[in-house]
């Protein structure tokens, strides 16, 4: 095993800055069209394998021998770009900090109660770009805290991680190496034909958002003007090939139940719930019960975990507390194992702080009783690590800079309201990444939802909109980076990668990340018409963002008739189903659908559900027939599915920024119209 220095390396560095261009253009890209993210870890993963290999396969042919491509800095490649893209997520490049600009304030009306022409905040490079160096990296320093927690004391699986842990180990043997050769090709086949496919789709697409492949009726007219169609996109099914089957059947449900039945229902009633002669974005109208149901269902699936997550954790401190004892301390000192007997009692706070004061000490009731694999990861692990009192007086002079800087950019937000989101901040960044460490899912949009709410309504009708985005602008970094980089530490862990090695990685990741993520949500917002719910590039979470910060200031008097009812009956309707899977075998629960998964196409529509589900369909039937190749090249042919898209990003938009439209525009109409 490498020093943790030398799993730092200049290519690894190159490489993680290439992946986070193309990472960052998926991630907006995902974003700004359907706000479903999934988990592209394991593609980080195996794209580095193929771009390192590459370089010193390049560098051999000119005689230059290169350094050895190990497992560990495997990981930190992986860590790395995981850190830079996620700030496209967190960042609210497609939600929050975007529901400030003046688009988003137009849609939703210039006369709409609460929805004031100075709450409006455009997007510059400038001032993304400073926002995200202020905010972004007081989550890593939480990290150093919740690492030997999550990881070490409570065990938590982090299937995402565990998963990447699993290739990188597997790449990286001797006996693996014609697999490895087999996923790369696999990979860069349906790569190719993702960014083919995407070029050819574009001769057709012709001027506007009404033609193409996009916008096929492949299940009939009738079923298009609901959003039931096909449109042929590689991204969303290898979208679902990654996403569990319960995920993708989920989002499909609530395509059915909302674009199904619920909103041809509530269409009925226009002129006796709502005015008959709104416009199709007026939240007065069907699109107020749009966005608002289906937030309702996203928050009641939160609100849920977080209450569950929270009594554990109190659960687990009452037990530690109540058994209380002596616990034997090992100290682990080159390879060898000394037994230190303490006569005191030491509680599980004792134990965490004197093992991150202590890194070379390592807490566990029967240490007998680990096997010398474990043992071996847990030396490794808790062997180079970063002092608690340092990781902690990085996060308060981080938070005393950001709470200077954060009032100039938006002079809304307070001073001592920055403060208090800072000290909240550390207890949500623990539930969300106890959370995600257990089902897999980061809740730090709710978690940012609620934010938004409680501050908008704190500061009141001055200033109260952009102050509530402000504040989720915050706290949203630190939360989403406590669940989406313990991953990481778990993939480490299980790498036999050194914990300082990765905390560099995150910095260096975060701050490319800090410049990339901003540049290439840039190429979208001066390419494409961002935020057209008529066009690609919905940006769906924007309004959803800026309509939560209204209503957290005008109240709910704003809703249409009935909306307010409708909307309780889908949140309480969410804890129940959450309920149940708690409550309910494993055999059950595994078939109860995910509420939060349902509500997103309440808002977005149906067609991106339907190519989900033939992405889990794919899926299914390749395990029923070939199980062990499917998992050996599932993840592959997902990855070059996505990763194709992403890169056709980038031609699009030298395309449409010189103004060159596509030539040809294929629609459809029903046959009468020609007779």
């Amino acid at each position: 095993m490498p020093p943790w220095r030398e799993q730092l390396t200049v290519r690894g560095v190159v490489v993680s800055a290439i992946l986070g261009v193309l990472f960052c253009l998926i991630t907006h890209k995902l974003n700004l069209t359907v706000g479903i993210i999934p988990s592209l870890n394991v593609a980080a993963g195996l794209l580095a394998y193929f771009l390192v290999r590459t370089w010193t396969a390049a560098l051999n042919m000119f005689g230059i021998v290169s350094k050895p491509f190990t497992k560990q800095e495997n990981t930190v490649i992986q860590t790395c770009v995981v850190a830079c893209y996620g700030l496209a997520t967190s960042g609210g490049f497609g939600s929050y900090m975007l529901a400030m600009d003046q688009k988003t304030y137009e849609l939703i009306g210039t006369n709409y109660p609460g929805n004031r022409a100075v709450d409006v905040k455009n997007p510059s490079l400038s001032w993304m770009i400073g926002f995200m160096f202020v905010v972004s990296f007081l989550g890593i320093f939480i990290l150093v805290a919740l690492r030997k927690v999550m990881v070490l004391n409570y065990k938590l699986t982090y299937p995402r991680g565990t998963a990447t842990a699993m290739f990188i180990n597997s790449v990286h043997t001797a006996t693996g190496d014609e697999l490895v050769e087999k996923q790369v090709s696999c990979l860069g086949k349906y790569l190719s034909g993702s960014f083919l496919w995407h070029c050819f789709k574009w001769f057709f697409s012709g001027v506007g958002d009404s033609c193409g492949f996009d916008n096929f009726p492949s299940l009939g007219l009738a079923a298009f003007k609901n959003t039931f169609y096909f449109d042929f996109s590689p991204t969303y099914i290898g979208c679902g090939l990654i996403c569990p089957h319960i995920v993708n059947c989920s989002a499909l449900l609530g395509a059915i139940i909302s674009w199904g039945f619920l909103w041809p229902y509530i269409s009925t009633k226009a002129g006796e719930w709502y005015p008959a002669n709104l416009g199709s974005n007026d939240f007065k109208g069907l699109y107020g019960y749009k966005v608002f149901i289906s937030v309702s269902l996203i928050l009641g699936d939160g609100v849920y975990n977080l209450i569950k997550i929270i009594y554990a954790s109190i659960k687990k401190i009452m037990k530690a507390h109540a058994e209380k004892g002596r616990l034997p301390l090992v100290w682990v000192q080159d390879g060898n194992a000394i037994l230190l007997l303490y006569p005191v009692d030491l509680t599980t706070y004792h134990v965490f702080w004197l093992s991150s004061c202590f890194p070379f000490i390592i807490a566990d009731d029967n240490i007998s009783k680990l096997s010398v694999e474990e043992k071996l990861l847990n030396e490794v692990f808790l062997k180079d690590s970063i002092p608690l009192w340092l990781a902690g007086s990085c996060y308060v002079g981080l938070a005393a800079i950001s709470t200077a800087t954060v009032p100039m950019m938006f002079p809304q937000l307070k001073w001592y309201l920055v403060l208090i989101a800072y000290v909240f901040a550390p207890l949500l960044a623990f539930c969300n990444s106890y959370g995600t460490g257990l089902i897999d899912w980061n809740l730090a949009s709710t978690y940012g939802k609620i934010g938004v709410f409680i501050f908008a309504s704190w500061v009141g009708r001055h200033g109260g909109v952009i102050a509530g985005l402000a504040a989720c602008g915050v706290m949203m970094p630190i939360v989403s980076t406590a669940g989406d980089l313990m991953h990481d530490f778990k993939t480490s862990y299980l790498t036999l990668s050194s914990p300082n090695s990765m905390f560099v990685s995150q910095l260096i990741g975060t701050s490319l990340g800090c410049v990339i993520a901003p540049l290439t949500f840039w190429i979208y917002w001066t390419s494409f018409d961002v935020g057209n719910p008529d066009g690609i590039f919905k940006a769906p979470y924007a309004i959803i963002f800026r309509e939560m910060s209204i209503m957290g200031v005008e109240g709910c008097s704003v809703l249409p008739q009935h909306c307010l009812a409708i909307c309780s009956f889908f949140f309480f309707a969410a804890i129940a189903i959450k309920l149940m899977q708690d409550v309910t075998p494993n055999s059950v629960s595994k078939f109860i659908p995910l509420p939060m998964a349902m509500g997103v196409p309440f808002y977005i529509g149906a067609n991106f559900a339907i190519d989900m589900f033939v992405g889990t369909v794919i899926l299914f039937v390749w395990e029923r027939v070939n199980r062990k190749e499917s998992e050996e090249f599932v993840g592959a042919v997902a990855s070059g599915l996505i990763c194709g898209d992403g890169i056709w990003s980038v031609p699009s938009a030298i395309l449409s920024i010189l103004r060159i439209d596509p030539p040809m525009c294929m629609y459809f109409k029903p046959s009468l119209t020609y007779g």
